[in-house]
C-alpha cells in the first residue's frame, strides 16, 4: 500500500485515514490514498479519496461532523485522467452506470478531485489504470463469449447456387461458422481489417 503520511501527516489526515479504514469490507485492503492539499479546501474540509483492492472511494467529510460517500467497483470505471502540476494533481474518473462487466450501459458519471497530493494522486492514478486494464480484458471476452454462443446460419450471395454455410440438414458448417464470427468480431471492432482477412485465408484454405 503506498503510505502518503510523509505528506499529510495532521490529525485530521489521520482521522481521514481511520474512517476510510472503517469503510472497508471483509478481506478488502487500503491499496493507496490521497488528500486535498489545505490551500484547496479553504472553505470546506479537505476531500480524501482512495483505491482498494476492490473499488474506489471517496470521502467528503461535514463541516458539523459526519462524511459523504462515494465508491465506483472497478469493472464499472470506464476512463481515468489525471492533470499534475508542480505540487498538486487534479484526478477524474468516468464510471458507467450499468450493471457486470459494462455491458449494456446506460449512461456515465463522472468524478473530479482537484488540488490532491501530488504523488497521492499518481499512486491512485496508475492503480485505477491497473484495475481498468485486468476489466477492459474481462469485457472483451465476455463480449467475444457473447458473440460465440450467437446462433444461426449465414447466406452468402443470391440463387439457388448460393453458399448458404449450411449443410443439407440446415446445419450450419464449420467453416461458415468461424466465417461469421469472424465477421461479428470485426464489426464489434475487436479485430483489425488484416486480422480478419488472416483468419478468413485459413478458412478459405482448409476448404
Amino acid at each position: 500500500m503506498t503510505n502518503p503520511d510523509g505528506n499529510a501527516d495532521d490529525a485530521s489526515a489521520h482521522r481521514a485515514l481511520d474512517t476510510l479504514r472503517n469503510l472497508l469490507t471483509a478481506g478488502e485492503t487500503l491499496e493507496a490514498w490521497a488528500m486535498q492539499h489545505r490551500l484547496f479546501a479553504l472553505t470546506h474540509r479537505r476531500a480524501c479519496i482512495a483505491a482498494t483492492s476492490g473499488r474506489f472511494i471517496s470521502l467528503n467529510r461535514r463541516l458539523l461532523g459526519g462524511y459523504d460517500s462515494s465508491d465506483i467497483r472497478w469493472q464499472d470505471l470506464k476512463e481515468t485522467r489525471i492533470r499534475a502540476g508542480i505540487l498538486s494533481a487534479d484526478l477524474t474518473l468516468v464510471a458507467q452506470t450499468s450493471a457486470d462487466l459494462n455491458i449494456g450501459s446506460e449512461g456515465d458519471r463522472v468524478l473530479t478531485f482537484g488540488g490532491l497530493c501530488k504523488d497521492q494522486a499518481q499512486a491512485i492514478y496508475r492503480i485505477c489504470q491497473q484495475h481498468d486494464q485486468v476489466w477492459r480484458e474481462k469485457r472483451r471476452v465476455r463480449e467475444l463469449e457473447e458473440l460465440r454462443a450467437k446462433s444461426g446460419g449465414v447466406q452468402f450471395g443470391s440463387g439457388p447456387s448460393a453458399y448458404t454455410g449450411a449443410d443439407a440438414a440446415g446445419t450450419e458448417s464449420e467453416p461458415a461458422r468461424r466465417l461469421r464470427q469472424a465477421r461479428e468480431m470485426l464489426d464489434a471492432k475487436l479485430i483489425s481489417d488484416s486480422e480478419f482477412e488472416s483468419i478468413k485465408a485459413k478458412i478459405v484454405s482448409n476448404l
